[in-house]
């Protein structure tokens, strides 16, 4: 992940030539030619180019210019195209930055170009707003979810969980009980708790307290400590794999991982993957809940997540056809043919409903599964803070330092949130 150094050197003084180039150019200026960015692998490329084809098609004399790239290298790119005036004029944007290029006067308001956000569904439209702008507009939505692999079940001789009952701890007594009747090698469940910051932010909420608030952290250290505590209890009763395993199985492409070969019960994705894992594993997996603190579903205070967003330049030279091209990706029916659910299900509720038939079995799925968990959503997280876009890769860090025995839980969480902390204020 891009570090929040690189960011702020690569757009040092952004805000001010937006504002100044902005000032003398005409809205709507500068011919049909557009370019769109985004990150994915093969197969979104190939149905994100489908869709500029179509897009190209149904507005004659247009042209879009793809430019797919991979995370690792897309955010430096980004920064520094951005800092040069020459980022793409759609811009495919994690929940992670787009306050930070918001704030620094990268992106346009979406309502500025004519993008639509009526028929989204609840709680997917604050993911790109800040304050009273509209940033970014979903692109996708998922949720996070627990993979349940029956045949491992089955072979365990363990019925498949109540997930709308169970806590972290009975989780972890489960996982570590199907670690004892599974082959060695094989666990009850991968690790979670390292860098998925998702997992923290949802043992926050359920404790009256989340990742961010809209100035600050909205945890302090001896949160961060009751969550590494927590997670260091999964390893003790080898409910999860050894460190050693975790970070040799998360180097790996998914086809080799634990999770598609039958060497983890459950796993920790999220529900628009269930289809490339059913795929890679051949199985049909079951889609559980995370637990809750209280062993009440309802009291998850389980949310939305937007996969990825989409967002506007703010020096595209052509912020209208700009705001037709995404209205294209998120709002139109024959775009959500094209795309269907492989960066989420569609935001947009009219587009979801005309696809559905369209989706594959393990899409169905999962938006049966968003359906069911609709009544248990809370309040939508506020999304990261300007200086925080780096909070998973830390949290990933310090914890594989107390997974390995490099720090205690204690000494790691104050070690996070100070580094976290100095990144905010920076």
């Amino acid at each position: 992940m891009t570090s929040r150094r690189l960011f702020l050197s690569a757009t040092a003084g952004l805000a001010a030539t937006v504002g100044l180039a902005a000032c003398g150019a005409p809205a709507g200026g500068g011919g049909t030619a557009l370019r769109l960015g985004w990150w994915g692998n093969e197969t979104r490329n190939k149905m994100t180019n489908d869709a500029i084809a179509a897009f190209q098609t149904a507005n004659p004399g247009v042209t879009v210019a793809g430019e797919p790239g991979e995370w690792a290298s897309y955010w430096e790119k980004l920064a520094t195209q951005t800092a040069g005036n020459d980022a793409p004029d759609v811009i495919q944007m994690s929940i992670n930055y787009i306050r930070e290029y918001g704030d620094r006067g990268a992106l346009l308001d979406l309502k500025d170009a004519g993008v639509e956000s009526g028929d989204l569904a609840p709680g997917t439209i604050e993911s790109g707003q800040v304050g009273d702008k509209l940033y970014g507009i979903n692109g996708g939505v998922n949720s996070s979810v627990i993979v349940g692999n029956p045949t491992l079940f089955e072979k365990a001789g363990v019925d498949l969980p109540d997930d709308t009952t169970w806590t972290w701890e009975s989780y972890r007594d489960l996982a570590a009980e199907l670690t004892a009747k599974l082959p060695k090698g094989t666990y009850g469940s991968t690790s979670f708790w390292g860098g998925s910051d998702t997992m923290f932010n949802a043992w926050l909420r359920q404790h009256g307290k989340a990742l961010y608030t809209e100035t600050s952290l909205g945890f302090d250290v001896a949160d961060a400590q009751g969550w590494l505590e927590l997670m260091q209890t999964f390893l003790d009763a080898k409910a999860i794999p050894t460190a050693a395993e975790t970070a040799e199985d998360d180097a790996k492409p998914l086809a080799q991982q634990m999770v598609a070969t039958d060497r983890s019960a459950m796993s920790l994705s999220y529900s628009n993957i269930i289809a490339a894992i059913d795929q890679a594993s051949g199985h049909d997996m079951a889609l559980l809940r995370p637990p809750s603190v209280t062993g009440k579903a309802a009291e998850r205070q389980a949310w939305f997540n937007a996969s990825m967003l989409w967002s506007i330049s703010a020096r595209s030279k052509n912020p209208e056809l700009a705001g037709k091209l995404v209205n294209f990706l998120v709002n139109s029916v024959e775009g959500g043919e094209i795309l269907l659910a492989e960066r989420g299900l569609p935001a947009n509720t009219k587009v979801r409903e005309a696809i559905k038939s369209k989706l594959s079995p393990a899409d169905q799925k999962a938006a049966t599964f968003l359906t069911e968990i609709e009544p248990e959503l809370g309040t939508p997280p506020i999304i990261p803070i300007a200086g925080a876009s780096d909070l998973p890769a830390i949290l990933q860090r310090h914890s594989a330092d107390v997974a390995f025995g490099r720090k205690s839980p204690a000494d790691a969480a104050t070690a996070f949130v100070d580094e976290v902390t100095k990144n905010i204020k920076r």
